[in-house]
């Protein structure tokens, strides 16, 4: 290794806060966004709104998850509560416990419960390394992010040392951009390049204002759901350019990437393909880039230790 690389790799390190990533090889790779269900309704009731029919698929088990990730050399998650069972986090948890070492989890809590900072420290101490925000129905989204109860779970995630993630639009991104500012402790993590080009082609102001975000130290974005972006159709190398942005404008240490399963192995799409568009097909990214992107970022962030 020439003196110019060595150096280029330390800065890295120091940067991240994290030693050198081991030399770029299959497996061992993390999934950072996987929802996960189960078709017991009794064990595990819906939350209110929510019928048997929308669950699509009717079942998703890590078991079935495994048989999709395990072949692409995936052998660790990041489990994102899902919308089903809103803040009744218990299934997550229990898979969690059932494979242990195997899983981290985003949980959603009420942010205007009373006692929020006491049931996210209970949360921390049981595994959960964040913490997923979406406006949902919010008719004013700055009332949303700058509600009290907001307030109290950006800085409690601050205090336990673990992180906020954002399901948004790229119309949010402004008033995420302020929520960093105002919290710069905090560690944020964007789910789904902030849906880009979700609902048509990425608008150059949209793609701008995630870009913004890099200046925050503490914010990542996850390079994620590929299924539902761009063109919609593999090998999903039309998300490139915005791959290389992000690349460019985080460091590939502040990016990870995810498969959104159960949705990226629906209609007609697969695993193989989530992965690969990272892993395999695009030139711009180094081995230590995609080391870092498909398990050191993701590592760092979601399978460290907290502050409890």
């Amino acid at each position: 290794m020439n003196q110019t690389r060595r150096s280029f790799l330390a800065s890295a390190a120091a940067l991240s806060g994290c030693s050198l990533l081991p030399a770029f090889g299959k497996g061992n790779w993390i999934d950072a966004h996987v929802h996960v269900w189960t078709p017991d309704v009794e064990k595990y009731p819906l939350a209110r709104g929510f019928a048997v029919s929308d669950m699509q698929p009717p079942s998703f088990t890590p078991e079935q998850l495994f048989a999709h990730c395990k072949p692409e050399g995936v052998n660790r998650i990041v489990l994102i509560q899902m919308s089903y069972y809103q803040t009744d986090n218990r299934y997550m948890l229990e898979m969690m416990r059932a494979h242990p070492g195997v899983f981290s989890g985003v949980a959603i809590v009420d942010e205007h419960a009373a006692g929020l900072a006491e049931t996210m420290r209970s949360l921390v101490k049981q595994g959960v390394r964040g913490f997923r925000i979406s406006a949902g129905k919010a008719k004013n989204l700055s009332d949303w992010l700058g509600s009290p109860g907001m307030a109290t779970l950006w800085k409690t995630a601050a205090e336990l040392k673990v992180n906020v993630c954002p399901l948004i639009n790229p119309d949010t991104l402004p008033l995420l951009d302020k929520m960093c500012e105002w919290y710069p402790d905090t560690g944020v993590v964007v789910d789904h390049f902030a849906r880009l080009g979700m609902a048509g082609a990425a608008r150059p102001e949209e793609v701008q204002n995630l870009l913004r975000l890099a200046r925050h130290a503490k914010t990542h974005v996850k390079a994620s759901a590929f299924y539902a972006l761009g063109a919609k159709k593999a090998p999903y190398t039309d998300m490139g350019p915005l791959v290389r942005q992000v690349r460019d404008a985080f460091g590939p240490q502040r990016v990870m990437w995810a498969s959104d399963c159960p949705f990226q192995v629906e209609h007609g799409h697969n695993y193989h393909n989530a992965i690969s568009i990272i892993r395999d097909r695009l030139d711009f990214l180094s081995e230590q880039d995609k080391a870092w992107m498909l398990r050191g970022t993701a590592e760092k962030v979601f399978f460290s230790a907290a502050a409890v």
